[in-house]
């Protein structure tokens, strides 16, 4: 914790230079706000700079949209009498509010404002476990926003569900129209995720899977899907083992760290599940892209919403919303009547959806939600199903009906959605989030924003067309080089803090690096290596006799898949199962597959740039 202390002091006096006022870059201050951090850690521990900091971070940008420091806010710092901002860096604050009223500044320092979210929020995401009582309380909040949802569709009229499906008709009529035509014809191409599943099939052992499903063999004939022609299907058939719904195993609920404050709630689906879902969700991202909605809701570029996140803090005309529990809210009964007309879509969708889960403490429960983060269709479906309500509450805020696309066509440019993330028009907001917590959403009150000049979505946050991104610690500061992950996390952030002009914070990063790192030369930032990013050119040591092109020697990382032997029909299947007509870039990929266990660094002659 004192390393971590050490490097949020230099990144203080960097930003307190920067801000270039009297008060700010008063070293009085900077201590002043020093020994509050390193007290109040002494005091509370390491939560302090992963929840309580953080905290403060989050009241400041709320105060940013809503213009004000309100009484409401940093309930966990000193406030002084008579005034309205906290006594803990107050050299930044003054120079963004006003010290007696709390009102946001006519021109609001810019910096001052990175500076408080840098040094607020930057331990926030620092991979570390909860405590067992806070992972506790995630599961048994798991289980009682499922319960929720549940009530929720009760309390759901039959009017809400109609027109639910006409806005979701108009929206994704023909991608659902053509991806059903598919489904009907048994043109689907599964393929294997490379991540854990619930039956713990490895990389490779994966093709070589034998249990399938009643449920699925009505869509997703074994056949077609578990072996490479149908001679082999004759030949093994007899080892497939088929499960009734009953005996289907369940998806396995754990946790992964996220934050301090609480950890990320994600289900392991079993292999035959995730095979299947990804032979719907290629679908859709394909579908989708290759249509007029492609405006209107990403998969795989957050760029788009960054974009407008951006233009909505210049503007003010745009808002950006952020969904609580955003996966774990979207009911089941929903997406049914979402692809209700049409019938093998809506069939194979829910033949490849678990619909029990295991959860720790509480056994096996029956899900009312659709999917939790885990099942290759989360995403897309979740998408698909929030852009139909913030449709919805954009016509009810227009007071009339849309019947046609030009009625949908209008709003390019001033809607988006990706995953949770979601933008639109500020003068719909309000009927928008009405109608997406009417159906079961929660809008995060911290992270949404529309009232005044600051804007957040996918991880990009901007004040009045400002950039006002910051760095973030992801792992504890290493202390030896055999800490690979930590090592290389510290690498990273010593580049991003180099490219965010924090000098001092990178001077000290580097005087701890270079202990451990012998080869730490410095490089364009183009390069992969463990190195040091320099606008101010590179290191060579030698030149390449083949190609006569600088390199120099440094840490590159290596992590080797682990041993997984994949030969006969299962070979010839994810020979088939490949994307592409380039061959597998991994020449070894029948002999290891899979993640990595763990990484490890090396020293290796790298190019500069």
């Amino acid at each position: 914790m004192k390393s971590l202390i050490a490097l949020w002091k230099r990144i203080a006096f960097d930003y307190a230079i920067r801000c270039c006022t009297s008060t700010t870059s008063s070293e009085q201050d900077v201590l002043r706000d020093i020994e509050l951090i390193t007290r109040r850690s002494k005091d509370e521990g390491l939560s302090f700079l992963t929840i309580t900091l953080p905290s403060f971070g989050k009241d400041f940008q709320k105060s940013l949209d809503q213009g004000i420091v309100s009484h409401t806010m940093f309930k966990d710092f000193h406030v002084p009498k008579h005034r309205c901002l906290p006594s803990f860096l107050r050299g930044f604050t003054e120079i963004v509010f006003d010290h007696c009223t709390g009102v946001l500044l006519p021109e609001p320092s810019i910096d001052a404002i990175l500076a408080i979210r840098q040094l607020t929020l930057i331990f926030s995401k620092i991979n570390l476990p909860c405590s067992d009582a806070r992972e506790v309380d995630a599961m048994d909040a798991y289980v009682q926003c499922d319960m929720e949802v549940k009530e929720n569709d009760q309390r759901l009229l039959d009017a809400d569900y109609a027109s639910f499906e006409r806005v979701s008709s108009l929206l994704f009529r023909n991608i659902f129209t053509e991806i059903d035509k598919k489904v009907y014809d048994g043109d689907l191409v599964p393929k294997h995720g490379p991540g854990a599943t619930a039956d713990k099939l490895t990389g490779n052992g994966k093709y070589r899977l034998r249990t399938w499903t009643d449920r699925l063999e009505e869509y997703f004939h074994f056949g077609d899907f578990l072996f490479p022609n149908a001679r082999y299907q004759i030949e093994h058939e007899d080892e497939v083992h088929f499960q009734e719904p009953g005996a289907e195993l369940p998806s396995k609920v754990i946790s992964v760290p996220k934050t301090q404050k609480t950890p990320r709630i994600i289900a392991i689906e079993p292999t035959c599940m995730q095979y299947a879902q990804q032979s719907i969700q290629e679908l859709f991202y394909n579908h989708v892209d290759s249509s007029y909605l492609r405006d209107y809701i990403g998969f795989l570029d957050q760029g788009p919403n960054q974009v407008l996140a951006k233009e909505g803090s210049k503007s003010g005309s745009l808002a950006t919303l952020d969904l609580s529990e955003a996966s774990d809210r979207v009911s089941n009964q929903l997406v049914r009547r979402m692809l209700s007309r049409w019938p093998h879509l809506q069939g194979s969708v829910e033949a490849c959806r678990s619909r029990r889960a295991d959860v720790p403490g509480h056994g096996v429960i029956r899900l009312a939600k659709f999917a939790s983060m885990g099942s290759a269709l989360c995403f897309p479906v979740e998408a698909m199903v929030f852009l139909t309500l913030v449709f919805m509450g954009i016509e009810e805020s227009q007071g009339h009906t849309f019947t046609s696309r030009s009625d949908i066509c209008r709003f390019r440019g001033l809607v988006r959605v990706y995953g949770d993330d979601i933008v639109v028009p500020v003068d719909c907001v309000h009927s928008v989030i009405d109608k997406l917590e009417h159906f079961g959403a929660r809008v995060g009150v911290d992270k949404s924003f529309w009232i005044g000049r600051f804007r957040e979505s996918c991880g990009k946050e901007y004040y009045d067309g400002h950039d006002v991104s910051i760095v973030k610690v992801r792992r504890l500061l290493p202390t030896t080089r055999k800490h690979a992950p930590e090592v290389i996390s510290a690498v990273s952030l010593r580049n991003q803090l180099y490219k965010a002009g924090c000098w001092r914070a990178v001077k000290w990063l580097d005087s701890r690096l270079v202990k451990m790192l012998k080869h730490f030369p410095y490089v364009d930032s183009s390069s992969s290596a463990l190195v040091r990013y320099s606008f101010l050119g590179y290191d060579t040591e030698k030149v390449c006799e083949h190609l006569h092109a600088p390199l120099v020697k440094a840490y590159v990382v290596v992590a080797q898949p682990p041993s997984d032997p994949l030969d006969g029909e299962g070979a010839l299947l994810k020979c088939f199962l490949k994307r592409g007509s380039l061959p597998t870039a991994d020449r070894n990929h029948l002999e290891r597959a899979g993640r990595p266990r763990s990484v490890n660094i090396k020293t290796r002659f790298v190019s500069p740039f």
